[in-house]
């Protein structure tokens, strides 16, 4: 408001001025006899008076860094004013974003996890010290350089591709050193990215040495588990057993079976996890290793329910056998566990422009949300005490899960509560011959 007022009365003094000064050129043209000549003058020296206020002005701006602002007075006065009072709130609020910088820049320097920024095209705008030291960048030397012709392990790139950035991805840059890292994008801005970089290779060496002992433990208990369930059934064979003992000795030998199963499980997970490397494979064919897997179920007489093969094409999948039999099998295990008797299970095989896909249905209890993040994990259970009158052990959905990795795919789960779940097998188009028929969903009565 107060601007307001001065700039008005500058424009007043401004006016009264020019009329001052056409009023004495009037003046002295009539003195000189003639009107015309003595306006012009008037007007020639005003123009004057304001192209030398304005060069004044113009020096300032471009040398303001060295030179004092001009001394003026009425309205070119409050126009170097308020440029003076622009330009300094400017150098204050420059000099404070210098200062908020560097004080970022020291935070992120001490920072223990590397930080990096990507722009849009995936080129490095900036990064601390300590992702300078992890991933090996030169400061001035990378900045502008695609981040994935840094590094070039294929994991990281296809999960910059991706485009999928919930969880980090953990990789091991150099193979001659024994260091892991953790890194994970975080979009922000204009589709620029916050890359997070941390050393897990401790985490690693200690998950290594757990697998380890799993992997040693399981295989030292398998021989003693053997003899203790052929004894076992030996003593439930013999008739002379007394009466008493055959019920405990029964609860022996299912309890062995279920430790027996618990091991061969640790076994082939273990397996799966020391190499984890795609595998190649050959040519499966999918549609007669699910009907094997519906026979297998029928074969049981342990249910009453309904099997509904879908088979929508006859793509042969390219892969491990053994391993995609097993993966298959712990899904549709789970579905027979948990479907009621009057219930059915869905298993369709079907290829699109995604890839091709199996999926196992079922209409059970469902899984409550707050536990599907965590079902590929060992040992965990959603219902402890259910899972443990089924007989599980708390491994098929990981050995599914690292089975499908080694294959390039990945595990989906649906499910709502009372309604039922749906376990899916997404594999990539290179692990598929193009589908070239379909065939009708066959039904069949367990």
């Amino acid at each position: 408001m107060v601007d307001a007022e001065v700039s008005l009365r500058g424009w007043l003094f401004a006016v009264v001025r020019v009329l001052l000064a056409l009023t004495a050129g009037a003046a002295l043209g009539l003195f000189v006899g003639n009107l015309w000549a003595g306006l012009a003058a008037t007007l020639a020296m005003y123009l004057t008076f304001h192209l030398y206020n304005l060069f004044r002005l113009d020096y300032w701006l471009n040398h303001r860094s060295v030179a004092d602002p001009p001394d003026a007075g009425g309205l070119w006065g409050d126009v170097v004013a308020r440029v003076v009072r622009l330009h300094r709130r400017k150098r204050f609020h420059k000099q404070r974003m210098i200062e908020i910088f560097r004080e970022l820049r020291r935070s992120t320097a001490s920072m223990p996890d590397g930080v990096a920024t990507l722009n849009r095209d995936h080129e490095i705008i900036w990064f601390n010290r300590t992702a300078s030291r992890l991933l090996g960048l030169k400061r001035k030397l990378d900045f502008g350089l695609r981040i994935d012709n840094l590094i070039r392990h294929p994991e990281f790139v296809r999960y910059l591709h991706a485009g999928q950035y919930g969880s980090p991805v953990v990789i091991r840059p150099n193979v001659s050193e024994p260091t892991w890292l953790s890194i994970q994008l975080v979009p922000y801005g204009e589709a620029q990215k916050l890359m997070l970089v941390r050393d897990v290779t401790r985490q690693q060496q200690l998950e290594q040495m757990r697998k380890e002992f799993v992997a040693n433990a399981s295989h030292e208990l398998r021989s003693p588990l053997t003899v203790i369930a052929g004894y076992l059934e030996t003593l439930a064979s013999d008739s002379s057993l007394d009466r008493d003992l055959r019920q405990p000795v029964d609860e022996m030998r299912r309890q062995a079976e279920r430790m027996t199963t618990i091991i061969q499980d640790l076994l082939v997970l273990s397996k799966l996890e020391d190499d984890e490397s795609e595998i190649e494979g050959a040519p499966i064919d999918v549609i007669a290793l699910i009907t094997l897997l519906r026979k297998e179920v029928l074969a049981r007489g342990q249910r009453t329910g309904e099997v509904l093969l879908n088979i929508e094409s006859d793509a042969t999948l390219i892969g491990d056998e053994t391993q995609i039999h097993s993966a298959f099998a712990n899904l549709v295990e789970n579905a027979v566990k948990y479907t009621p008797e009057s219930g059915a299970i869905t298993l369709r095989w079907w290829v699109d422009d995604d890839g091709a896909h199996f999926s196992v249905a079922d209409v059970g209890k469902g899984i409550p949300a707050q536990h599907i993040p965590r079902l590929t994990e060992r040992f965990y259970r959603v219902d402890e005490g259910r899972s443990r009158a089924t007989g599980g052990s708390g491994l098929g959905l990981a050995i599914v899960k690292h089975a499908l990795q080694r294959h390039g795919g990945r595990l989906e789960i649906q499910s709502v509560e009372g309604r039922g779940s749906t376990f899916a097998c997404r594999f990539p188009s290179h692990r598929i011959a193009p589908a070239t028929a379909r065939h009708e969903p066959q039904r069949v009565r367990a």
